[in-house]
């Protein structure tokens, strides 16, 4: 079971590098809201999987704003022609 944790935390990185480089090379704000929000994702797997001391609401509250960051990324797109 970890070895599928642990292939899903390398393409949450992947897309937080691509996200990182969407926002640095080609100047667009929602890579940085795609960096954000898979960073945050890693976090809370990264978290579960080394049962790391991190407060289940703290959890929670990285979550949503990863959930909110994403929604206001998939907004912008949306909105670009």
């Amino acid at each position: 079971m970890n070895s599928i944790q642990n292939f899903s935390i390398l393409l949450e990185l992947a897309v937080a590098i691509l996200g990182l480089l969407i926002w640095i090379q080609k100047k667009k704000t929602f890579g940085a809201l795609i960096f954000v929000t898979y960073v945050l994702y890693m976090v809370w797997d990264i978290s579960k999987l080394w049962s790391l001391a991190i407060p289940e609401l703290v959890l929670r509250i990285l979550f949503a704003v990863a959930s909110i960051s994403i929604l206001m990324a998939v907004w912008k797109l949306y909105k670009t022609e």
